[in-house]
């Protein structure tokens, strides 16, 4: 799964503006059409790949119900970045590794900066403190494959 979110690194959008061939890739595979903000899509898209049946949403509030809670920052598991203006989980990242109380995650819509709205995937580094939720949809997960 981390190999398949690794490959999209470098990814950019066309315009600026949630578009791009491989952006409309990751949000049909949700269910959604261009101009939608892609960071829960580019997520989900990651699993279908890597034989998953779920998570499926372009929403990322989705990606993190009670029953998919972890206190693990393990490979593959999902940070949710919590912004106080919209109340809720507004970004996600899939987790690469961890390195002491900082997590190396792979993100789409996002920039170097580590916005919510962003232009392509980037591997972020963010510390603990700032990371709201951890989801793991690895374990007990269904592959279909």
């Amino acid at each position: 799964m981390v190999k398949i979110a690794q490959g999209e690194l470098g990814l950019r959008e066309k315009t600026g503006r949630n578009d791009g061939k491989r952006i409309a890739e990751f949000l049909v595979s949700v269910g959604l059409k261009r101009p939608e903000p892609w960071c829960a899509a580019y997520v989900s898209w990651v699993f279908a790949q890597a034989g998953f049946a779920k998570p499926r949403s372009g929403w990322s509030p989705d990606l993190f119900p009670e029953s998919r809670l972890a206190r693990s920052a393990l490979p593959g598991n999902l940070i949710g970045i919590y912004f106080p203006e919209k109340k809720r989980i507004a970004h996600v990242g899939l987790i690469e590794k961890q390195d002491g109380d900082w997590l190396v995650s792979l993100e789409g819509n996002t920039n170097v900066t580590g916005s919510r709205e962003g232009d392509g995937v980037y591997r972020k580094r963010r510390h603990r403190r700032t990371i709201y939720r951890i989801a793991d949809w690895v374990s007990n997960g269904r592959r279909t494959l």
